[in-house]
């Protein structure tokens, strides 16, 4: 586990973007935290990280459920299961089809997902202190997590 304190958005913007750079195959990441705690600011550090054209617009996809985005040979899926409330509304939005090595998977409100078991290679827990910094608790799962986790320098 790791423990990083964001002062302001660029920092957090920067976490992603390292994250991205260091990424060299399929991953999901989960995303946990109050509204405004940053996650959809370090989605849009990843993607500057995965090379996403600056051309797309980062937003969470609170409506669409999932946002896709070109990112060389990726593809950034991010998406938001905050409205679903059963497993079975997963095959509707064609979830299965996103977990290979081409996907980079970054879920905020996961919990529906831990619900039926899912293991995210990275968990991410977005936290405010008493001065409104966000502390992220980065925690690592299975091999391509540790691996992530390990060589990552902040």
């Amino acid at each position: 586990m790791k423990i990083i304190t964001s002062k302001n958005a660029a920092q957090t913007l920067e976490l992603g973007e390292a994250i991205g750079k260091s990424l060299s195959q399929g991953i999901s990441i989960s995303l946990k935290g109050d509204l405004g705690a940053g996650k959809t600011t370090f989605v849009q550090g990843l993607a500057k990280g995965l090379g996403v054209s600056e051309k797309y617009y980062i937003t969470s996809p609170t409506f669409n459920i999932i946002n896709e985005y070109p990112a060389g040979l990726f593809t950034l899926c991010h998406l938001d299961l905050y409205r679903l409330t059963s497993e079975d509304e997963l095959e509707g939005i064609g979830f299965d089809d996103l977990m290979d090595d081409t996907h980079i998977m970054v879920v905020e409100w996961p919990e529906l997902l831990e619900r039926i078991s899912f293991k995210f290679d990275i968990k991410i827990n977005f936290e405010f202190d008493e001065h409104y910094n966000r502390i992220l608790s980065i925690f690592a799962s299975g091999q391509s997590g540790s691996n992530l986790l390990g060589k990552l320098v902040l």
